[in-house]
């Protein structure tokens, strides 16, 4: 057996065990270390890559960075633990009394905002489908509508800086730029930074609830409900400091006044801060605030480690050069390329997480693209958006598993389908109107940091 079809059948079982639902970060440094072994008793692996672990495994338990995963996580529990999520979309439902469409304009709004907040797709759509769905469908609202509304504003974590996908693609993009320019012979590489990322999805993020609202405008005008409003200091309590506090946070780190690690530990002061204020938290909250933080924290970091394993073993069996000649090939146009690997990403995105794709296909293909010259910052935000659309697209999308796990069972599954297919066209609109117009998402970093 050659190193390559030992490698093909290395990537096939790996995908084919992450299927089976065994935990990930496991699958991928079991099976790395298996085909490792059996590479080095071929004589068709070097088992020296492996000696290079250590040091990656340090490097990411020192990256400044990623210090900003378990904060931003914690920051997005706590908004959601103690209901501060919740008086806001309450606040949101008065502010639009009354205008066409309104409840389902609130739920886009903050979906927004909680996606700012949280960056988590499946807390974003299950908090909103609890919250939302009893509400709307008691207002008459129609069925494939609420739904759709839901899975597509519950997904827009995925983009909205803040995001906890945008940190993490941030630091595997960076590295992989980094990688490319090595390969070229560029000694002095540069880095791609949460700001610019951050940056970067600005424009798109707004973009979205806007074309969202657009269509809930245009196709439900004669959609309104009235009920009574509260006054204006009780909405301006529910709505202004969660608010206050993401643009506080997003802009120290964009502007360059704090370190994503400094302003997600001022994101999770101020959320807790917004908290106590409003008597909203107490010591059981916090505690299971924390021990989910560090559940999910510690599933960010396993599949890290073993996507590192999956790398060394990658590399070891010459995995980027047979990659390198499939798809740098002079006669293929590189915009061609650039679909395929897209395409790739959109349907892995029917079946893996966005962690699991981020650490284990970005390492393989974002060297290729960067060798092709396409810019990191226009990379990333495409496939932030590629990965926000494979999640909402039937049949597959996780984002409808999500809301099937909390709608009741007079909501037929082909409602849900119904509604998110509307969205799924804008997210479709927006990404090709990214690839066509790059400076939709390089045209920000570009004035802050240059």
């Amino acid at each position: 057996m050659t190193e390559h079809s030992l490698l093909i059948l290395f990537i096939f079982s790996t995908f084919g065990l992450l299927l089976t639902g065994y935990p990930v970060g496991f699958v991928l440094a079991g099976t790395s270390l298996i085909f490792s072994l059996i590479g080095t008793m071929m004589g068709v692996f070097d088992f020296t890559f492996l000696m290079a672990f250590p040091n990656r495994l340090f490097g990411i338990m020192t990256n400044q960075n990623l210090l900003a995963v378990p904060l931003f996580i914690l920051m997005g529990m706590i908004l959601e633990k103690t209901k501060i999520a919740e008086n806001l979309l309450r606040a949101m439902n008065q502010i639009y009394n009354n205008s066409s469409g309104g409840y389902a304009i609130s739920v886009v709004l903050v979906g927004a905002v909680m996606g700012a907040s949280t960056g988590i797709v499946g807390a974003s759509v299950v908090t909103l489908g609890l919250l939302s769905l009893p509400v709307m469908i008691k207002n008459n609202y129609p069925k494939h509508l609420t739904c759709g509304v839901i899975c597509a504003s519950g997904t827009l974590g995925q983009i909205i800086p803040p995001s906890l996908v945008l940190i993490l693609l941030a630091d595997v993009l960076s590295s992989a730029y980094q990688q490319a320019q090595l390969n070229m012979g560029i000694f002095s590489p540069e880095t791609v930074t949460i700001a610019e990322l951050f940056a970067g999805a600005v424009i798109p993020g707004v973009l979205l609830p806007i074309l969202y609202i657009i269509y809930i405008k245009i196709s439900y005008k004669d959609l309104i409900i009235t009920s009574s409003v509260k006054n204006a200091s009780d909405l301006t309590k529910s709505f202004l400091p969660p608010i206050l506090l993401i643009f506080l946070v997003l802009g120290s780190i964009i502007l360059g006044i704090a370190t994503p690690s400094e302003a997600a530990a001022l994101g999770v002061f101020g959320a807790t801060l917004i908290s106590v204020i409003q008597k909203q938290l107490n010591f059981n909250i916090l505690n299971y605030c924390s021990k989910e933080t560090i559940k999910l924290t510690s599933m960010i970091f396993m599949i890290l480690i073993g996507a590192t394993l999956f790398s060394l073993v990658f590399r070891g069996l010459n995995g980027e050069e047979l990659i390198q000649s499939i798809l740098l090939d002079d006669s293929v146009d590189k915009f061609y390329t650039l679909l395929i690997i897209l395409f790739l990403m959109f349907f892995l995105g029917f079946i893996l997480d966005f962690i699991e794709i981020i650490f284990i296909v970005i390492p393989i293909f974002g060297p290729i693209l960067f060798t092709l010259g396409f810019d990191p910052i226009w990379i990333g935000i495409l496939i932030g958006m590629v990965l926000q659309t494979s999640f909402l697209t039937p049949p597959f999308g996780f984002s409808i598993f999500y809301l099937r796990g909390v709608a009741p069972d007079n909501i037929d599954t082909r409602e849900i389908y119904k509604g998110v297919l509307p969205f799924v066209f804008i997210q479709l609109f927006v990404v090709m109107l990214i690839l066509l117009i790059p400076g939709l998402a390089t045209l920000l970093p570009s004035i802050i940091f240059n």
